[in-house]
């Protein structure tokens, strides 16, 4: 019966969890859904998992899990660029590709071992670059960067071609852009 009563309230507060991700555009701790729901936050990664299973759009990022809505696809470009900078360089690349207009959606890693590993960000203002040091700061977690000696990939998007074509050039610059040799 305890079982069954569990999933009730796992299945109610799976639905809560949807509904308040899907009435935001702005990111949700996992820690303040734990809250909200008075469960712990691994509680909160596997009832997102468990919706991720089902389809629902829903994104893991560095500031929380945003709902994608349709409305947000709006014309972007995107491109992929490849980068080498030390740890250090971080907020400078991060802040050049955002005041250009600039989404960074994500970095990628070429790792000896596991292959390709790609972590989503969706940094799109300094505020989201500030927060997202933050928490590398506070947590004492590496950059995935750090694995590849400073290689990685970005997944950058912006409203024209000519904003992308801006950051790329800020970022050869800057010589954080790996470029043919």
């Amino acid at each position: 019966m305890k079982q069954q009563q569990d999933k009730i309230l796992g299945e109610e507060r799976r639905d809560l969890l949807l509904q308040w991700l899907m009435e935001t555009d702005s990111p949700i701790t996992g820690n303040d859904l734990a809250t909200k729901t008075n469960v712990s936050r691994q509680v909160i990664v596997q009832d997102i998992s468990i919706l991720k299973a089902r389809n629902y759009p829903i994104l893991a990022t560095s500031q929380g899990y945003i709902f994608i809505k349709e409305q947000l696809k709006v014309d972007l470009h995107s491109k992929v660029i490849a980068c080498k900078h030390s740890p250090e360089d971080t907020i400078h690349e991060l802040n050049i590709i955002v005041d250009h207009g600039g989404i960074v959606k994500d970095v990628v890693v070429e790792h000896q071992v596991y292959g390709e590993i790609t972590a989503s960000l969706m940094i799109r203002n300094r505020k989201d670059v500030k927060e997202f040091i933050s928490k590398i700061n506070s947590t004492n977690a590496s950059l995935l960067s750090q694995l590849t000696g400073g290689v990685h990939l970005h997944t950058i998007e912006a409203r024209t071609q000519e904003e992308l074509n801006e950051i790329c050039i800020a970022l050869a610059q800057a010589g954080y852009l790996l470029e043919d040799n």
